[in-house]
């Protein structure tokens, strides 16, 4: 597959919802109220969660509908949430189909280093290896804009909002490893797009070189 031909240019005009976004946050809220059905429930999270490998409702699938599925309100509102913010961005600089495309191998890369390292236990659900993959992008593409922390309401480069967030998961991720909470899912995530960028030979804004 040639990612520099012109299907995965950028269009000229500008979206705050462009298309790969719009529909992931559409499909994703829509799977989030289906899960308030207990039939559908049991159902999407029997067959579309991440079982560890070896158990017996694992399957391949799997590795794309867990990102479909969030545990909770705050779970999927923040990772929309995040999807939006940084990813408008990104798909409006890389185009849709090489976003697309991004978004779903981060995503796969994930759940595959995730497994590696955590091995059994509960289910995963969530996008957040994808939206991290996403934020890591976001880093490399745009490093000198500036981002608004919520708490404190200070402006960080996004280069070091990045940084910050891959040492706060590596850190969480070795020293709370029974915390309930995919780490090496994010980092997964992080280290799968850094990879997918350097392969592409992708640019950040106003770089030669990154």
């Amino acid at each position: 597959m040639n990612f520099n031909d012109n299907n995965y240019s950028p269009t000229t005009q500008f979206s705050i919802f462009p298309p790969a976004v719009k529909h992931l946050i559409i499909i994703n809220l829509l799977v989030f109220f289906a899960l308030t059905n207990p039939f559908l429930f049991r159902y999407l999270m029997e067959f579309g969660a991440l079982w560890p490998i070896g158990s017996e409702l694992f399957a391949p699938w799997q590795l794309i509908t867990y990102m479909f599925l969030h545990a909770g309100f705050g779970h999927v509102f923040f990772n929309l949430f995040a999807l939006w913010i940084f990813g408008q961005g990104i798909e409006n600089y890389w185009g849709t189909k090489r976003f697309a495309t991004y978004y779903f191998l981060t995503g796969i890369g994930a759940a595959l280093i995730h497994m590696f390292i955590s091995g059994g236990g509960a289910p995963t659900v969530g996008a957040s290896g994808a939206v991290f993959g996403i934020l890591l992008a976001f880093g490399m593409m745009f490093p000198e804009r500036y981002i608004i922390l919520l708490i404190p309401p200070i402006p960080i480069k996004a280069k070091y909002f990045v940084a910050i967030f891959g040492v706060f998961e590596l850190a969480s991720g070795l020293m709370r490893p029974d915390s309930g909470i995919a780490h090496f899912a994010h980092l997964g995530g992080m280290v799968v797009g850094f990879i997918l960028i350097k392969v592409w030979g992708l640019k950040g804004e106003g770089q030669n070189t990154y």
